[in-house]
């Protein structure tokens, strides 16, 4: 064991397990940042009283006495699975592989367990892993949920006090439910009858909550998508740019609020029924892929509408240089919002900010339009080119173009006949 090390991803994170120097080493050569993962914690779970056999009581040794740290799968550390081919097993969905080196040395070489017993590729020792590290990934995804409320500067309870509808007020409490058994967790090290007890039922008003957060995010897009007249739009726009962001956090702060009760559930799991704890691991992960699938779609679909309003905006600017612009970046502000809480989310987006066009670049489009429809409108073309970027000049140059034009105008010609003297 001294020598070994077994590496295992879920997809969300990588797993380093072995004894404690090798595991060091390890990422220290990689240069990874790294979590515990709690191993010991499996020990109680991998009993002989759940009449479990051999391999399961060995499992539950080896978790009291090895070592076992968490990277979150990012880009960089997502690149060992290929550096040292580790192999993704279709009934798991874990992608594992042993390192074997010499006094305490990783040598990069990969062995993969063929057979049950293997000490670090225990079935029941990696099942028990894998729930780990589950955990663990829904944990970072709460604290970047955390990171993304605080840099919204968004308020959740102030905004959830503000509204009366009954669904919000049921969250403020399972919040401080989750959050005291959350508490206890990291103080006890498990979850208890009496602590699960207190949240099990509260996942229905959490998707109540979720659920209503989703219609207002698209009543609000359905809003700006029937405005006709650009100052309507400009008035809708600019109250969706001011509530999407409030509705975000509500929303963000329900997927935290449901990987904490996931992580807890887990626990449990864990505790009870560890045989289970596999196929229950999966089922959360299902589920919460399935959570971030809906809105994923709500938030695509209010980002395509708030492109729509720009769009249209944007051929308006001619006729109103002021309003087609706001539009313009009222649109960019909560495609922004809605793109900081997919980043956040791990939910990829090819969404991007439009850029609200500058008057004079329309009016150059549209000479540059009139000089394409051919020789006979070139003149026509100019006049209204120059007209039109005329217009976006200063106020101090069209006073002074009109004082000039009209000086020039009373000025009498040779040849014209002197105005009469006054008598």
């Amino acid at each position: 064991m001294d020598s070994e090390i077994q590496l295992v991803s879920d997809g969300d994170g990588l797993a380093v397990l072995g004894s404690p120097t090798a595991v060091e080493q390890f990422l220290t050569s990689e240069g990874l940042a790294s979590k515990d993962l709690g191993l010991r914690r499996l020990g109680p779970a991998f009993r002989p009283a759940l009449g479990a056999a051999s391999g399961v009581v060995q499992a539950g040794a080896m978790a009291a006495g090895a070592s076992g740290r968490w990277v979150k799968l990012t880009k960089e550390s997502a690149q060992l699975i290929d550096k040292y081919g580790l192999r993704t097993s279709a009934k798991t969905g874990l992608a594992t592989g042993v390192y074997k080196g010499q006094r305490g040395r990783i040598k990069g070489v990969v062995e993969f367990a063929k057979t049950p017993g293997t000490r670090l590729t225990d079935p029941e020792l990696l099942t028990g892993a894998a729930g780990l590290m589950t955990q663990l990934a829904m944990q970072q995804a709460m604290e970047e949920i955390t990171r993304y409320l605080a840099a919204i500067d968004e308020k959740v309870d102030d905004v959830l006090r503000a509204q009366k509808d009954a669904v919000l007020a049921d969250v403020i409490g399972v919040d401080l439910l989750i959050e005291e058994a959350m508490t206890v967790r990291e103080h006890v090290g498990r979850v208890s009858k009496v602590t699960w007890s207190k949240v099990q039922a509260t996942a229905m008003a959490i998707a109540r909550t979720q659920a209503y957060a989703l219609r207002q995010l698209d009543a609000l897009a359905e809003k700006v998508e029937l405005k006709a007249k650009l100052g309507d739009l400009a008035k809708a726009t600019a109250e969706v740019e001011s509530r999407v962001p409030e509705w975000l956090a509500v929303l963000a702060h329900c997927i935290r609020l449901q990987d904490a009760l996931a992580v807890l559930e887990l626990d449990r799991v864990l505790d009870q029924s560890p045989e289970e704890l596999d196929r229950h691991r999966l089922g959360v992960r299902a589920a919460r892929q399935s959570r971030l699938g809906s809105i994923s779609r709500c938030v695509e679909q209010l980002m395509d509408r708030m492109h729509a309003a720009a769009g249209r905006a944007n051929r308006k600017v001619l006729l109103h240089p002021t309003m087609a612009p706001a539009v313009v970046q009222s649109s960019n502000h909560v495609v922004t919002s809605a793109v900081g809480l997919q980043e956040r989310l791990g939910i990829e987006s090819d969404s991007r900010s439009l850029e609200a066009r500058r008057w004079t670049e329309a009016a150059v489009e549209v000479r540059d339009k009139a000089l394409e429809a051919g020789a006979g409108g070139v003149d026509t073309a100019k006049r209204v080119g120059n007209e039109t970027i005329g217009r976006a000049r200063s106020m101090t140059d069209k006073l002074s173009t009109s004082l000039a034009e009209r000086a020039l105008r009373r000025r009498p010609t040779e040849g014209d006949a002197a105005p009469a003297e006054e008598s």
